[in-house]
């Protein structure tokens, strides 16, 4: 099995959290104490680049249900991105495109909040 990591880059007030590896169980509260960290720092626009990601379990998953209503709350979001077909299909299947903006690069994601100024809440 991947090790799952977590690689954190700050631009400007938006952060990306490029993640890898297998997201389960045991590894979800790696990425639970991430975004804890970006919530702490006052860190609420967030792009998640799954490029890397092989593997993704329900407890992934409820990380992000975990976080997004207070991240939204602080007028930011959870955008997400770079995800393969796999990782897609699981989101999916549990509805999350309609909860969720989910972009093909980081870069388009990264448009989305300069050019919208994230008014959304």
């Amino acid at each position: 099995m991947q090790e799952f990591k977590v690689n954190r880059i700050d631009k400007d007030d938006l952060s990306i959290l490029k993640i890898g590896g297998f997201l389960d169980a045991h590894t979800a509260p790696n990425l639970e104490k991430a975004i804890q960290n970006l919530v702490d720092d006052g860190r609420y626009k967030i792009i998640v680049s799954f490029a890397d990601l092989s593997y993704i379990s329900s407890a992934g998953l409820g990380v992000f249900m975990g976080f997004i209503e207070q991240i939204r709350s602080h007028g930011g979001d959870i955008k997400m991105s770079n995800m393969t077909p796999k990782i897609y299909r699981v989101f999916d299947l549990l509805g999350f495109p309609t909860l969720y903006d989910i972009f093909d690069d980081e870069a388009e994601a990264y448009d989305k909040y300069w050019s919208t100024g994230e008014k959304e809440a």
